[in-house]
């Protein structure tokens, strides 16, 4: 099922996200629901708390493929890597961000077992990007040129 993207301004959006304990059906249909968003509107991802839930979990579909993490841990980053960003949440607006080039982070699947994965470049930063959000940060935040563009 399609969700509503949450704008900015919502106080869902700055909120400090919820652990994840429950891995059910309710669960699973966010998640499916988050892909099908994520994909209707051609983002690189999707945190819950976009779509009014304030838990940790995030979605990212990119070249690498689609992936879902549920309470992500960045376990480092390194590097540095600057680029254009732009979010579901922020329609109509687009910035630049630092963020690392290389990250490696652990998280769970729909069924809480647990994984870590090791990113790089565009992947990372989406990951970023995405995790942000559970503790209630937009990119808005860290863009140094904060500008307008064209759907």
């Amino acid at each position: 099922m399609l969700r509503k993207v949450v704008q900015i301004g919502d106080p869902v959006l700055r909120q400090k996200c919820e652990t994840v304990t429950r891995f059910d059906k309710e669960l699973c249909a966010l998640l499916d629901d988050m892909k099908e968003t994520v994909r209707k509107y051609e983002g690189a991802g999707l945190a819950a708390p976009q779509v009014g839930v304030p838990i940790r979990a995030v979605v990212v579909d990119v070249a690498e493929g689609y992936f879902e993490f549920i309470n992500p841990v960045f376990v480092w980053q390194k590097g540095e890597q600057v680029g254009p960003e732009g979010c579901l949440s922020v329609v109509g607006k687009a910035g630049t961000v630092c963020r690392p080039d290389k990250v490696k982070i652990v998280f769970q699947d729909r069924k809480g077992d647990k994984y870590s994965l090791v990113a790089r470049g565009f992947f990372a930063r989406a990951i970023c990007h995405e995790c942000d959000h559970l503790d209630g940060i937009i990119y808005v935040d860290k863009a140094t040129d904060l500008r307008d563009v064209e759907d």
